[in-house]
C-alpha cells in the first residue's frame, strides 16, 4: 500500500481504522484512539496530523532510520505510518 493511498483513505473513518489495524500494533492504535478522543478529532485526522508533524519535525537521523526500515519492508507506507505515529504521539 502506498502512503498516499493510506492518507487519502483517512477521511473515511473505517478506512482509517483498517489502516491502523493493519499496523499490527494494538498499543499504538489505542494511543491513537485515546488522543483522537481527547483532541475531539477522528483517528484518521489525528493520523494525518501525525504524518505532517513527522515530515516537519523529524531529525535527519529519524529520516535515515526510517528510509532504511522502509527499504527492507514489504509495505513501506505502513512502516512510515507506524513511525510517524510513534514519533508524534506522547509516549505512554
Amino acid at each position: 500500500m502506498l502512503l498516499g493511498e493510506v492518507i487519502a483513505g483517512f477521511d473515511d473513518e473505517s478506512a482509517a481504522n483498517e489502516a491502523l489495524l493493519s499496523l499490527g500494533d494494538l498499543a499504538l492504535m489505542l494511543r491513537v484512539s485515546a488522543l483522537a478522543a481527547e483532541e475531539q478529532v477522528s483517528a484518521g485526522q489525528l493520523a494525518i496530523q501525525a504524518v505532517g508533524y513527522f515530515v516537519n519535525s523529524a531529525s535527519d537521523e529519524d529520516w535515515l532510520t526510517l528510509v532504511g526500515q522502509m527499504s527492507r519492508a514489504d509495505d513501506p507506507g505502513l512502516v512510515f505510518l507506524r513511525s510517524a505515529l510513534s514519533h508524534a504521539l506522547p509516549q505512554p
